[in-house]
């Protein structure tokens, strides 16, 4: 490995409670149970926060998302503290993108005009579904129109950059109803759009009590008229499951899909942090019980697991994040974020090539659309260099 410099570096933070818990849901979040400890959750993020900063002294951020759970928990106050803190405590870039995750039921007027005072200068409004039966098979706290109503006060509490998460393939769905949502949120004009499949995740309730869900066939269908419809609008696809107007790309995961850096604070939170003095990669994952996180925030204790990442670890996690990118990213991208050389992916591009799942030519390494169609496939190509770069080195 021969890192020469690190990434650019994001900052994620984690809010792990909302009002109900989603029957599809895999992240870490928890019921709100009683009055919400916003201000002692607040003081542990902060805490944390000025640990971790040692992994990246004098770094810039170039982007801070705040995710969860259900973030727009948060009163305005409590939000400001935390940017301020976020602050005060790091190098913030003049430019960076500063991202909350909302849920529509917990969003008024007043608090939107709150969080765009605070800094906030890109919202994501999980919306999921604008029919109110969907939304009830989802567990969703909110109705249609509450989602169409969060947009419009968003809107007039003055933000211009509004990502709408959207879903497709929901229990009992059919083609129409999910073209129909889909031409719903059209019509609000986002800036961008986050549409993708529900899928079945370990340790949900759907998981334990599947739902019925469309057929392989019905949502290649719902996916080939929904690009057509995304396109027709003005939506340039340039991840798996997002769609930008414009430029307005999310910069924040751009960087995950790059191999970026990132610091990862609050309870569950992950990171990712490149170090060439050290010339290692180290990812870390906070404690998930909120308490726990809480009690141990500012000290080692708050940490579930830190850990060196290894050659083999870094060619696949590298590969599976960049090849999700419709656009592709030059060759020297790899090098440049991963520390290692080029060379020793090129059988494994070399074999992608020949089975029509990537164009690699001219410095330049991008997805097809087969390729994108079966990402899994492609990306299982890569397993195999961990090996073959330590007999190389």
């Amino acid at each position: 490995m021969k890192l020469r410099e690190p990434p650019p570096l994001s900052l994620y933070v984690h809010f792990p409670w909302c009002v109900r818990k989603c029957p599809y849901c895999d992240f870490n979040s928890h019921e709100v149970r009683g009055d919400l400890p916003e201000q002692d959750y607040l003081q542990a993020l902060l805490r944390d926060l000025a640990y971790e900063r040692a992994r990246v002294p004098k770094r810039e951020v170039i982007s801070v998302f705040i995710g969860g759970g259900t973030p727009s928990l948060l009163t305005g106050e409590a939000l400001s503290a935390l940017l301020d803190g976020i602050r005060g405590r790091l190098r913030l870039g003049a430019e960076a993108e500063i991202t909350l995750e909302s849920n529509p039921g917990t969003l008024t007027a007043e608090r939107l005009r709150d969080y765009k005072h605070a800094g906030v200068n890109r919202l994501s409004i999980g919306v999921q579904s604008l029919r109110d039966p969907q939304l009830a098979s989802l567990g969703r706290i909110h109705s249609g129109d509450e989602g169409r109503r969060a947009f419009h006060a968003a809107r007039e509490a003055g933000f211009d950059d509004i990502n709408l998460d959207l879903m497709f393939g929901l229990p009992e769905d059919t083609r129409a109803g999910a073209l129909y949502d889909l031409a719903q949120a059209l019509a609000l004009g986002p800036e961008h759009l986050s549409w993708y499949q529900l899928t079945i995740e370990p340790n949900t309730a759907f998981f334990r009590r599947p739902p019925p869900l469309p057929d392989d066939d019905a949502l290649w269908e719902i996916y080939q008229d929904g690009q057509a419809a995304l396109a027709a609008h003005g939506y340039v696809q340039y991840e798996v499951s997002a769609y930008a107007r414009g430029e307005r790309h999310c910069r924040h995961n751009l960087n995950y899909w790059r191999f970026g850096d990132y610091l990862g604070i609050g309870a569950g939170a992950h990171g990712k942090i490149s170090d060439p003095v050290e010339q290692r990669i180290v990812r870390t994952a906070k404690r998930r019980n909120p308490k726990t996180f809480m009690d141990g925030a500012g000290t080692a204790a708050a940490i579930q697991d830190e850990h060196r990442v290894g050659a083999d670890e870094i060619i696949v996690e590298f590969m599976i994040n960049a090849l999700r990118l419709r656009g592709g990213f030059p060759s020297t991208l790899f090098n440049q974020h991963t520390g290692l050389p080029i060379e020793i992916i090129e059988p494994s591009l070399v074999d992608a090539a020949q089975r029509g799942l990537v164009d690699y030519s001219a410095g330049h390494i991008q997805p097809t659309a087969l390729g994108l169609r079966y990402l899994n496939e492609l990306v299982y190509l890569f397993y195999d260099h961990g090996t073959n770069f330590k007999r190389a080195v």
